[in-house]
């Protein structure tokens, strides 16, 4: 495949007198980077030939990041970077945490928003608001100058009243739920399966009872665990339900699904802050939140055909989820059962605090008739 003019103008859908800066980045980097070191000279010359030179800057910089690219020092990051510099490609993560959906995965939404602002920073470059080779040169204060005017437009509402990072942000939110609401009716479908086969366990009615007690004590208790447990069940501590059984399985199936973050603590800007440290309830509710669909089916299924007396420590659980029907049938490596390990850390300490497993981390005959019905609880759309 020769990288030349006809190449660019089928790629970028522009005549080649109109090619930008980030029409010849993008359409030289869709190719191997050694087809476009040896090709950009002539493509180069045949720009010149329409009346679209570009800069010496920029042929620079691409010729700089291609090599780089080509001897296995750029980073996915510097590449970015390059292509950002054109003045006309939309910078992935701005400095306010929206993110960009990659190409391949933009919605409608999404994809005409990308096209708006690049439509938007073309205008701004032909007036000269925009300068590429102080980009391309790493010039500091045009970069941010590049940065802050992307977040205004972001932020500003479009003529028809859309406001474009909202407007993205709610097409991913729903793709998002779409997709988790499919995956948790597969996983419920798997554990009414599994469920099928085994007998029901009795309802150990004393030890309910005494672990509610002991659950609507530590609800109203400041601090953790009782925190954390009203946030992953979504109860206002004012209003418990009044039913043992209805407030126990809430307070399970909240730790396999949290509803909720810690109350006064919506900043997410500290979820970014590589430099600081969660508290040690973020950290918690971080772990749960991080537990797949599969890895709570296979841990719980494996509890439930073992039955009372199991060991049920966060060590036994990544070894059931690694040996489950649910893994892909690979032998996990030392570093995915550590990694299991670790976000059932912060399960089991939970669980006992509801008397799941007792003070050995062993199944209890509550857990064992309670497990299953949370996770159907925490699953079910009702």
């Amino acid at each position: 495949m020769s990288v030349d003019l006809e190449f660019a103008i089928r790629h970028s859908g522009r005549a080649g007198k109109d090619l930008t800066r980030r029409d010849v980045a993008r359409v030289l980097l869709a190719v191997p980077t050694g087809q476009a070191l040896v090709s950009m000279p002539d493509l180069k010359r045949e720009l010149l030939a329409v009346g679209n030179p570009l800069s010496a800057a920029f042929w620079e910089s691409a010729k700089t990041t291609l090599a780089r690219i080509e001897s296995g020092l750029a980073t996915v990051g510097d590449v970015q970077r390059w292509l950002e510099s054109t003045g006309t490609e939309p910078i992935l993560l701005t400095r306010s945490y929206f993110v960009w959906p990659d190409e391949g995965e933009r919605g409608p939404v999404a994809t005409e928003m990308y096209a708006r602002l690049v439509e938007h920073l073309e205008s701004l470059l032909a007036i000269g608001v925009i300068d590429p080779d102080l980009l391309a040169a790493g010039d500091p204060a045009a970069r941010e100058a590049y940065e802050e005017l992307q977040e205004r437009w972001l932020a500003t509402s479009l003529p028809d009243g859309r406001v474009p990072s909202a407007v993205v942000s709610d097409e991913q939110d729903e793709e998002l739920f779409a997709a988790w609401d499919e995956e948790e009716a597969f996983a419920l479908g798997e554990l009414r399966r599994s469920m099928a086969d085994l007998p029901a366990p009795p309802l150990p009615v004393e030890d309910l009872r005494a672990a509610a007690g002991r659950l609507r004590r530590t609800l109203v208790r400041p601090g953790f665990p009782g925190n954390v447990l009203r946030a992953c069940a979504g109860l206002d501590e004012a209003a418990l339900p009044a039913e043992d059984e209805d407030l126990w399985l809430a307070v399970a199936a909240g730790i396999t699904a949290p509803i909720s973050d810690l109350p006064d603590e919506e900043d997410a800007a500290r979820f970014f802050d590589l430099d600081g440290e969660l508290s040690h309830e973020d950290s918690v509710l971080a772990s749960l939140c991080a537990i797949n669909h599969a890895d709570w089916l296979a841990a719980v299924t494996a509890l439930a055909r073992y039955g009372p007396g199991v060991l049920a420590s966060p060590e036994r659980i990544a070894r059931f989820i690694a040996d489950s029907e649910e893994n892909d049938g690979e032998a996990d490596s030392l570093e995915d059962l550590e990694a299991t390990e670790m976000l059932f850390t912060a399960v089991t300490p939970l669980w006992a605090h509801l008397g799941i497993v007792d003070k050995a981390e062993v199944l209890t005959p509550l857990g064992w008739w309670g497990l299953p019905k949370a996770l159907e609880r925490a699953w079910s759309p009702e």
